[in-house]
């Protein structure tokens, strides 16, 4: 494998959502020292609540957390069960806007003063649609953490407004077979997996509720600290890799990720490609290898997801060439690794 050292260009977040994890990790006397070094990361850091954390590091948490607590939705689960305060001042600024439309148009705006790696969208042309953008961090790598933002604002537009609005629709990018009755209960809608986009989608009559806490005069004041807050930020330099990752994982489940098409959906030609990847100190062909060797990972924590579609999900016509493909990277079947 070729890893380049790209710390310098890794966005960060607050890490609030890692240290719900952790909480939940202390509170059930597991080994939390371990699981930290496992990401990455120190205890100093995670108990200096002020002191930021790498993004791609906190994903990586929220998993070996999601692991040792044998909890697969971690990140519906923590987003259904936190204090909203805790989000700081990006909560208080929705909370004091005019109207949901609002809160939202200011979530966009400030959503990276929480976490550079995630960015929102909120389109009112179709309903009130609210999609996450992941920045300069592969989207296939993370599940839990994506799912705590998409629980946390269905809990946000709901407090904001003092209803208990239901989308009409929820959809995201990463595969999973199902979800508990209890999960759907507090969402309020059936979720599509495995769609080309993350979003809510609620009611286009949404976006004119007013907020039970509007506050204009105080509204304007944490605008002014949110604009310095975020005029005072340092934007990560852009992640090549992770732009080529994501148009990797779109093309698989087709069987058409080549370097060509991939090469084409970027605008570039295919030596630009090359070139661009060698800066980063990997190939395209060893991207793709290691791309699905981490998706064939991921989708084998889905029981219920069949070995053979999993084996379509990476682009291999046969199962027998997944299998083949996943000895050569972990020295194990696809059956034995997902049996441990």
């Amino acid at each position: 494998m070729h890893h380049t050292n790209r710390l310098s260009s890794l966005p960060s977040a607050t890490g609030g959502i890692a240290r719900l994890a952790c909480e939940r990790v202390r509170g059930a006397g597991k080994d939390l020292a371990g699981l930290v070094s496992r990401a990455g990361l120190t205890l100093d850091l995670i108990d200096e609540p002020s002191r930021r954390l790498d993004v791609v590091a906190q994903i990586k948490l929220l998993d070996l957390a999601a692991e040792v607590l044998r909890d697969e939705h971690l990140g519906f689960h923590l987003a259904r069960d936190f204090d909203l305060r805790e989000i700081g001042l990006l909560y208080y600024v929705m909370a004091s806007s005019e109207t949901l439309a609002a809160a939202l148009r200011n979530a966009a705006r400030y959503s990276t003063l929480n976490n550079e790696g995630v960015r929102l969208a909120v389109d009112l042309e179709r309903g009130v649609a609210i999609t996450l953008d992941y920045v300069n961090v592969a989207r296939h790598s993370d599940r839990h953490q994506a799912e705590f933002w998409l629980g946390t604002l269905v809990r946000v537009c709901r407090r904001v407004t003092n209803s208990r609005m239901a989308p009409q629709q929820i959809r995201v990018r990463h595969y999973r077979s199902a979800l508990p009755a209890r999960i759907l209960t507090f969402l309020g809608c059936e979720i599509q997996f495995g769609a080309n986009a993350d979003e809510i989608v609620f009611a286009a009559s949404a976006a004119s509720l007013r907020s039970v806490d509007a506050d204009l005069y105080l509204n304007k004041l944490l605008l002014d600290y949110a604009n310095e807050a975020l005029g005072n930020r340092n934007p990560p330099r852009s992640n090549f890799r992770s732009r080529v990752e994501d148009a990797i994982v779109q093309a698989l489940p087709h069987g058409r990720a080549n370097v060509e098409l991939i090469a084409g959906r970027l605008g570039m030609s295919r030596r630009t490609l090359a070139r661009a990847l060698a800066e980063e100190d990997i190939t395209f062909s060893e991207l793709l290898d290691d791309t699905r060797a981490a998706l064939a990972k991921r989708y084998l924590s889905e029981q219920q997801l069949p070995i053979s579609q999993i084996a379509w999900l990476l682009g291999y016509r046969e199962a027998s060439s997944f299998t083949n493909a996943f000895g050569r990277w972990t020295g194990s079947t696809p059956r034995k690794f997902r049996a441990a």
